[in-house]
Formats: C-alpha cells, sequence, structure tokens
C-alpha cells in the first residue's frame, strides 16, 4: 500500500489573514502588563513606598465600616493631622490593602495650598483584611495608620 501526500499551497488572500491573525494574538499577549500576570506582594510595595525610614503610628485617621457587605463598593476617609505650611505638610497619602491581588489601591498628592490632607472616596476590597494609609511628609518622614475590614462578600472576584 502506497501512501500519497498531497499537498496544498496557500493563494495570497489566505497568507494575508493568517499572517494578520497571528500577529494579532501574538499582540494581544504582548500587551498584558506583568502586574497582571502575577500578584504583587504588599510588604514589597509598602517597603517601595517607605523605604528604610521608620514610620509613626498616630496622626492618620482612617475611617472605614467594620462591616462591608459588599466589597465592590467599601467607603474610606483618611484625615492627616498636618499645619500644611510652606515647610511642613503631607505631600502624599498612599492606600494600601494587604489582601487584594494588587496591594496599592490609590495614591493622593497634595500641597500646601490644598490646605487639609483629607480624602474621602470608595474602594473595592476582595476579602477580609487590613487597609493601611502612609502619609508621606514634606520632611522625609512617614506615618502610617491600619484599620481592618471585614468583608462579606468580595469584590474583586473573591
Amino acid at each position: 500500500m502506497v501512501m500519497q501526500l498531497h499537498l496544498e499551497t496557500l493563494d495570497r488572500r489566505q497568507f494575508v489573514v493568517g499572517a494578520g491573525a497571528a500577529a494579532a494574538i501574538f499582540a494581544l499577549f504582548r500587551s498584558i502588563p506583568a502586574s497582571a500576570e502575577k500578584p504583587q506582594d504588599f510588604d514589597a510595595t509598602f517597603k517601595s513606598i517607605v523605604g528604610d525610614a521608620e514610620t509613626g503610628d498616630s496622626g492618620v485617621e482612617i475611617t472605614l465600616p467594620e462591616i462591608a457587605e459588599n466589597g465592590n463598593t467599601v467607603p474610606f476617609s483618611i484625615a492627616v493631622e498636618s499645619a500644611m505650611s510652606k515647610d511642613d505638610y503631607v505631600k502624599a497619602v498612599h492606600l494600601l490593602s494587604t489582601g487584594n491581588p494588587q496591594p496599592m489601591i490609590a495614591t493622593f498628592h497634595f500641597t500646601p495650598l490644598s490646605g487639609t490632607a483629607d480624602v474621602s472616596g470608595r474602594m473595592r476590597l476582595a476579602k477580609t483584611q487590613e487597609i493601611v494609609a502612609v502619609a508621606e511628609l514634606s520632611n522625609g518622614k512617614f506615618l502610617v495608620g491600619k484599620q481592618m475590614v471585614k468583608v462579606t462578600i468580595g469584590g474583586c472576584g473573591g
């Protein structure tokens, strides 16, 4: 028994369609950022903000519900005690979570013209976790505030 092999040639249209599809798939997978591929570590994110500096435990007030019935929308407010003068002001407040796939929730920037260093909004939480607010002061110091939130229905797919 003799096997015969039949090869068909591609015409120009089939080649262009196939090459275009391959290029689109390649571009799609290359455009996925590395941060989406693997969750970041809370400790590494905290260290990238603070470095080796010592942190203070007073001066940052976080207001969160003790129990968030829906993790898709958890209200928060953060206030930092500061004179907000030219020489002494809050440069930024970093909002972090210990249990989300991406620990950095938001960063808020301030100037002496802001008047007060307070902010409020809503965030998404995946599960029960501790929320950490890091206030970066103009003199290079950092203040940290923490509060635990119990989430009954996760908002990040959890």
